[in-house]
């Protein structure tokens, strides 16, 4: 599934296609993804000038000066395609501007959304209004974590992985941030000292800046709106490196619980 850094480097990508743009044609080549496409789509976003591209957790944001709000999910399988040669049997939504740029949404598993809301109540929307700060932004810092993980016997990745906690973290940046913090996975969060959470907040931060530096990680069918592969899961350091040595010559380990993989270093993580 695409994570906050494949979200990030898509509306990195779509910003100079789309900002400032007008949308000229919009068009639905089927109902529905996870759930159906909003009646109005066409209607609202024809005319309509896009004001500003955004990002919040792992959801999309496409604002315009009509005071609407495109908010889209990748889902599992969902990337955006730049001015497409040809189309694809799996590109569902098109738009068109009037700069004669093509953006086509292709979402193999449909697992992905599309929703249009009041640009005034994104960010006390549905799915948004009860998230926590952006690890990318101000408000998550070692005092947040510190507030998150006191008194609680929940393991440091799990802490980490609810979306209440940090918006946008997924399991593969989860593992590496534990792993270049020293961070056990399974580790009580109210028993990790102050000073450690600083550097897991950190090494969130690092982690998350490097993905989107490096495009992201490919996994499955993501791709950047480009067409081009991220090449962060070269970087990985444990993640999807089961039996591998990890930098100290230590074996790295796996387990999988509730059909999520975890992947960790036994020596360098307490």
């Amino acid at each position: 599934m695409p994570e906050l850094p494949e979200v990030e480097t898509t509306v990195r990508g779509l910003r100079p296609v789309l900002e400032g743009q007008r949308i000229a044609r919009v068009v639905l080549n089927r109902a529905d993804l996870r759930r159906p496409f909003p009646a109005d789509l066409g209607q609202r976003l024809i005319g309509a000038r896009v004001t500003k591209l955004g990002r919040r957790a792992k959801y999309g944001l496409i604002a315009t000066d009509r005071g609407d709000t495109m908010v889209f999910h990748l889902g599992m399988s969902g990337r955006w395609r730049v001015d497409p040669s040809t189309p694809l049997p799996h590109d569902h939504l098109t738009i068109e501007t009037g700069a004669g740029r093509m953006l086509a949404l292709n979402d193999p598993r449909r697992f992905g959304s599309v929703d249009l809301v009041p640009t005034d109540d994104v960010a006390d929307w549905g799915p948004f209004a009860a998230l926590g700060p952006e690890p990318l932004g101000a408000d998550f810092t070692p005092a947040h974590l510190a507030r998150v993980f006191a008194g609680r016997l929940a393991p440091a990745k799990a802490l980490l992985l609810d979306q209440r906690s940090v918006a946008g973290l997924g399991n593969i940046y989860v593992c590496e941030a534990l792993h270049m913090a020293g961070i056990a996975p399974s580790r009580a969060g109210g028993r990790i000292a102050t000073k450690r959470l600083s550097l897991l907040a950190e090494s969130v931060r690092a982690v998350l800046l490097a993905a989107i530096e490096a495009g992201g990680s490919t996994l499955r069918d993501y791709a950047r709106p480009d067409g081009e592969l991220g090449y962060f899961s070269k970087q990985w350091r444990v993640y999807g490196r089961e039996g591998e040595a990890c930098a100290c010559g230590t074996t790295i380990r796996r387990r999988t619980e509730s059909g999520r993989s975890t992947f960790w270093c036994p020596a360098c993580q307490r």
